[in-house]
């Protein structure tokens, strides 16, 4: 897979949301979109990311955008998540982490010098032809709503 750049065409997919249902990217044409993923449901992390992306959700609509958060959880797991949290935007289940290997975030990861595979937290900016607008790599869950709300306003 070639590497995703700021400027190229977002990859498209099709996943399962917490709700069940299929969406398909490409079916947000028209819409800036927030696409974010994160290692785990219900962690400490990625709780504290979703819960910022929740409280900012109407300054990200504002800029006519939506957020779409995906983990390798199953629907069951991110449908839990949401609910726990009351999160206001889609989840989406990516088991077999296919979308997360378009997008370059499926990698090795070192904890406590164990080896594995797993999502790296990352987020893309989409702008409203489905070009990649802003690329988020290693991101850090502290100060980054305010970056992705800076993205979006660029755009």
């Amino acid at each position: 897979m070639a590497e995703l750049n700021e400027g190229s065409k977002a990859p498209d997919f099709t996943l399962l949301t917490d709700a069940g249902e299929k969406l398909k990217l490409s079916s947000l044409a028209g819409k800036n979109v927030v696409l974010y993923f994160y290692p785990k449901a219900d962690t400490p992390g990625c709780t504290k990311e979703a819960c910022s992306f929740r409280d900012e959700l109407p300054r990200v609509e504002t800029n006519n955008a939506v957020i779409l958060g995906a983990s390798p959880d199953p629907v069951s797991a991110v449908a839990k998540f949401k609910e726990k949290y009351g999160l206001n935007f889609t989840l989406l289940a990516d088991e077999d982490h296919a979308v997360a290997e378009k997008y370059g975030v499926w990698v090795e990861k070192t904890n406590y010098g164990k080896t594995y595979m797993g999502v790296e937290r990352s987020t893309f900016i989409l702008d409203k032809e489905g070009r990649i607008a802003k690329i988020f790599r290693k991101v850090k869950v502290d100060g980054h709503t305010e970056e992705v709300l800076a993205a979006l306003a660029a755009l």
